[in-house]
């Protein structure tokens, strides 16, 4: 990656006029709705964005989206990049890189994730809190990340605390069930062993999935201030552990989907 690159990006996306967007959304596994929502929306297919990764998971498009949502220029980031995929950290968050550059100033992220807290049921959304990465690296690990920002970057905070509190008063007037905690990112893209569900709640994880972390450390590279949610689509109690349909899982995204839009649509009201 090259600010040449990232500078022939943006230069196209600002050429079919993706003009100082303020909100950037990244949608995750079975949550495409809110795209839908745009207005007066322009689309850029991410095989025509110049450096772009190709989204190559069935379920997650691949464009993002630029419009207006309540009021607010957004872009929306309609298909995400995953490991699990073969492709590394720097094509999964080039991204957020672009987004930034085009001038976003608040990132939203969702995933679908499983609860590892029992107390948390399928069909709740998790706000995140904090994370554990298990993916073997970082985004930052590259040459010239001196070039970008901070190599030794903070993670004290990395979820914005005034953006929480808000999701969880709108959450709160709603009427929507939000839980709180703690997201494991891992590599996948197989689903986990009985053995590795025990160990996940051993270290404190409340829900895992194979996203969002790398975006996230990215974000803060950035100084862009983040908040992420996860839809919670199965219960990995390892006790009782059944077989995961994903096609199950995709359904159960879809159906909370109109919750998370709700809660996303309200907090880019309040900002």
């Amino acid at each position: 990656m090259t600010q040449k690159q990232l500078d022939e990006s943006t230069a196209y996306l600002q050429g079919k006029g993706f003009e100082a967007p303020e909100i950037g959304i990244v949608l995750g596994t079975g949550l495409g709705k809110l795209a839908e929502e745009i207005e007066d929306p322009i689309e850029a297919h991410y095989n025509h964005i110049p450096f772009f990764p190709l989204a190559t998971v069935e379920f997650h498009t691949g464009k993002l989206i630029y419009g207006s949502l309540e009021g607010k220029k957004t872009v929306v980031m309609q298909g995400r990049f995953h490991l699990y995929e073969g492709y590394d950290f720097l094509d999964i968050t080039y991204p957020i890189r672009v987004m930034h550059q085009l001038g976003i100033k608040k990132l939203f992220i969702s995933n679908a994730a499983g609860a590892i807290n029992l107390n948390f049921k399928k069909g709740d959304i998790m706000l995140i809190e904090d994370h554990i990465n298990l993916q073997g690296g970082s985004p930052l690990a590259f040459k010239g990340v001196g070039n970008f920002g901070d190599r030794f970057t903070d993670m004290a905070e990395p979820y914005d605390t005034t953006m929480r509190d808000i999701l969880v008063k709108i959450a709160e007037k709603e009427k929507i069930t939000l839980q709180k905690g703690v997201y494991a990112s891992v590599v996948g893209p197989q689903l986990e062993t009985k053995a590795e569900y025990r160990m996940l709640k051993i270290i404190g994880a409340d829900a895992v999935g194979m996203s969002t972390v790398p975006e996230v450390i990215v974000a803060n590279h950035l100084r862009l201030p983040i908040v992420a949610v996860s839809v919670l689509t199965d219960e990995c109690d390892p006790d009782n552990l059944k077989p995961v349909n994903i096609q199950e899982i995709i359904e159960i995204a879809g159906k909370i989907e109109p919750k998370m839009v709700r809660l996303f649509r309200e907090l880019i009201k309040s900002l």
